[in-house]
């Protein structure tokens, strides 16, 4: 019990405490946009390049966390096509079931596999997350991109992907990584810039939950967090084990990809035509939820 409330109560409690303040003390919009602008632009490439910096990738799996996450996401992207599919959605909703079964919340990851596993689950975390952000925003610029007729530009959304500050990080810090490292002096910087990614960006995430939507086609809203909690981990969970994961390399790829959407999936939406109202409210259904599926796939992995 102390262990689940040290690795829970954090992550969670930080979603309360931003719901909170959201509310009653920082009602403007314009400062959470800030501090949401910082958080991406920022604070949370330079977690993503000094962890990945500080790895000898020599030493791990690449290939096999690669091969189950990437699998995985074709299943929860075929998934959430059929049941887009079967509730006959238009294409702007398809686009927002798509977004809730295949995209996470990867400050929430960091958050607990820091707590689990301390610097070697934050480095685990930026593998992990450098595998699925790439893999993951195309699918997504493919789903938004063809079909639907909403005049999205492909070549628009490419270039949009290739600007993508995440991307770009995950990249530097695996170059880095094969150069040796950060140097001496900006190690440590990006090290502090990314520890205050974790606790600003979950604020943010918790002020941006809207738990008023959840009213609106709930029967979609839960078949969509089950792909997300429930089928795409147990694909991740089986092919993992198939392919020989090491117990710390697994637990990373289960945990990440147990995590609940990403909050910018509803910008992602009002941005390009998709259907926002559908995505705040698969949002913030998948964030309630995890707190008991989370939990319950780390059980799962415990000896």
């Amino acid at each position: 019990m102390s262990l689940y409330l040290d690795v829970f109560v954090p992550p969670f409690g930080l979603l309360l405490l931003g719901a909170l303040l959201r509310r009653h003390l920082l009602r403007e919009e314009a400062v959470w946009a800030g501090i949401e602008r910082l958080v991406f632009w920022v604070l949370m490439p330079a977690l993503l390049c000094s962890a990945i910096a500080a790895v000898d990738l020599a030493t791990l799996p690449i290939g096999g966390m690669a091969g189950a996450i990437w699998l995985s996401l074709l299943g929860g992207a075929a998934l959430s096509l059929g049941l887009a599919r079967l509730a006959r959605v238009d294409h702007p909703a398809m686009t927002s079931v798509f977004q809730g079964g295949i995209r996470f919340n990867n400050l929430m990851g960091f958050a607990v596999t820091g707590s689990l596993f301390g610097a070697a689950g934050t480095s685990l975390g930026a593998i992990t997350t450098g595998l699925i952000v790439p893999f993951a925003q195309l699918l997504t610029t493919l789903a938004f991109s063809l079909g639907g007729g909403n005049g999205i530009s492909l070549l628009r959304a490419l270039r949009q992907l290739a600007l993508n500050p995440l991307l770009l990080a995950c990249l530097a810090g695996f170059l880095l990584a094969a150069l040796g490292g950060l140097p001496h002096g900006l190690a440590p910087l990006a090290r502090t810039l990314g520890q205050a990614s974790v606790a600003l960006g979950l604020l943010c995430v918790g002020a941006a939950l809207t738990p008023g939507a959840l009213r609106s086609r709930l029967g979609l809203q839960l078949a969509t967090a089950a792909i997300k909690l429930l089928l795409v981990p147990a694909m991740v969970l089986g092919l993992g084990r198939a392919f020989g994961l090491e117990p710390l390399a697994l637990a990373s790829a289960l945990i990440f990809m147990a995590l609940p959407t990403a909050t910018t999936s509803y910008v992602m939406a009002r941005a390009m035509g998709g259907d926002a109202p559908l995505m705040a409210a698969l949002t913030t259904l998948e964030h309630l939820l995890a707190v008991i599926t989370l939990p319950l796939w780390i059980l799962i992995l415990a000896p």
